[in-house]
């Protein structure tokens, strides 16, 4: 699937923390309905056939709403299962070297929390950054929140997109008001909802307006 900066508008980021009795393809349907642009799996605990399996079934949801389909740092199993792409982190494989694995029309998104970071990940080839944690996080227990300038710093310092990410929800989004993001990723403010697809809905009308400043 060919890759756009309009895909970081709305990028939702699984987590199995409130299924609530659902399961998670249910969820992310919702949020496919609410106007999410692009998706990531990311799953920590589950075995690898698990793992596969619930990419796949949500790999096919993705492609009916023919939005892009992303795995967390899983570079084989993203390639094995034909995903749009992967999102790594810095102690994960290089772009190049996922590029290598994966071929020249897979999106790679790289995690980047300096200028340096980011400037070497565009070098090597990322299509897009994942910058924060711009409010902190609950979902991942090392993240260091990072301030909205150093933030602001790395979206200036690369042409390709920059989203935020990091404790981020319709609540907050607005402190991130003229900071040249290009969209924001977002997992509890989504997965959280008693409604997913109403918040949603409201979340990428949000998102539109702000980064179209």
């Amino acid at each position: 699937m060919k890759f756009s900066k309009e895909n970081c508008l709305l990028y939702a980021v699984t987590d199995r923390s409130w299924l609530r009795g659902q399961t998670l393809a249910a969820q992310v349907e919702a949020a496919l309905r609410g106007g999410v642009t692009m998706v990531q799996l990311r799953e920590k605990d589950l075995d690898e056939e698990s793992f596969e399996r619930e990419a796949r079934e949500i790999q096919s949801l993705c492609r009916s709403f023919h939005v892009p389909f992303l795995i967390n740092d899983n570079v084989e199993l993203a390639r094995r299962i034909d995903a749009d792409g992967v999102h790594v982190g810095q102690n994960d494989l290089g772009p190049k070297e996922v590029r290598k694995i994966l071929g020249p029309d897979k999106i790679i998104g790289v995690t980047a929390k300096t200028v340096e970071q980011a400037r070497a990940a565009q070098a090597a080839g990322a299509d897009y950054l994942g910058s924060g944690a711009v409010f902190g996080t609950s979902t991942k227990k090392d993240a260091v929140r990072m301030s909205l300038d150093r933030f602001e710093e790395i979206c200036e310092s690369v042409s390709i997109p920059v989203v935020a990410i990091g404790g981020v929800t319709g609540d907050n989004m607005r402190q991130l008001a003229g900071r040249r993001m290009s969209g924001f990723a977002i997992v509890s403010g989504i997965f959280a909802a008693e409604d997913i697809e109403a918040q949603t809905r409201e979340l990428r009308a949000l998102a539109e307006e702000l980064c179209a400043q």
